[in-house]
């Protein structure tokens, strides 16, 4: 009955003695801090860190020995500066992205370039009704043709050609020399008259395959005229020259071995 009696009283004791070391260990106690606007690092693990706050510090919580305890602080929303894109970024946007929309502009429309010669200007035998003998040479500059009279009523028909507006003549002349593969001297008055266009034309130029003059030519009397070739067979049907009679680099070469120098040649 004793050692039960002393058991109880043990037992009603030790809440005294906890209550006791509690009070002792408590007697200054830290102190509570409650942030505020309410971002402080226990808030913030609810929601997440708020867009505005950027970075935090550290600093001391009073009575804490050397515990550090991060501190959010809240920045002021600043607008950023725009990132400057690399020159070769902002180039490739102009060349390929955002191009200024083109505008139109008058112009007079341009005929188009033919690179290959119609067929009705293509060497053939054709009938032709003249007083004049075979052998000679008739040059209709109107209808861009050149006829080589042959016996019995035939004539070998060339296309040409012929004087640009301004430049057409006409009249009857003879063959008074013959150059294969001739060289350019162009006379001064051209070479002004070029010049004034912003073409330049040189002195001189020696005969080849880029020679206006092309493979053959035919000087017509005392003239500056020729029948010759050209670098430019599209140019055959039109008026383009400066009164000379070009033909096709293979016309003018057949021609050449058919005529002798004495040949005449009537311009109509």
């Amino acid at each position: 009955m004793l050692k039960k009696s002393v058991l109880l009283a043990v037992i009603a004791s030790l809440p005294l003695a906890f209550s006791a070391t509690a009070n002792d260990r408590y007697q200054s106690r830290p102190p509570v801090m409650v942030s505020p606007d309410l971002s402080a690092a226990w808030v913030l693990q609810l929601g997440g860190v708020p867009a505005q706050t950027r970075g935090y510090a550290t600093r001391p919580v009073a009575n804490a020995g050397r515990q550090m305890v991060p501190v959010y602080r809240q920045q002021a929303m600043q607008p950023q500066p725009a990132r400057q894109r690399p020159l070769v970024q902002q180039q490739r946007r102009v060349l390929f992205g955002q191009q200024p929309a083109a505008q139109q502009v008058a112009m007079r429309p341009n005929k188009p370039v033919r690179t290959q010669i119609e067929p009705q200007f293509l060497p053939q035998m054709v009938e032709y009704q003249t007083k004049e003998k075979p052998g000679t040479i008739v040059i209709d500059t109107r209808q861009r043709f050149l006829y080589l009279v042959m016996a019995d009523g035939m004539a070998k028909r060339y296309g040409v050609g012929v004087g640009k507006p301004g430049f057409e003549w006409a009249g009857t002349h003879k063959v008074t020399a013959k150059r294969e593969w001739p060289s350019w001297n162009p006379p001064q008055e051209m070479i002004a008259r070029e010049a004034a266009k912003g073409h330049y034309l040189p002195a001189s130029m020696e005969g080849g395959p880029e020679n206006p003059l092309g493979a053959r030519a035919m000087y017509l009397g005392s003239t500056l005229y020729r029948i010759h070739g050209t670098n430019a067979p599209w140019s055959i049907g039109n008026g383009v020259s400066s009164g000379c009679i070009r033909m096709r680099n293979e016309d003018v070469t057949d021609l050449y071995e058919r005529v002798p120098v004495g040949t005449k040649v009537i311009v109509i």
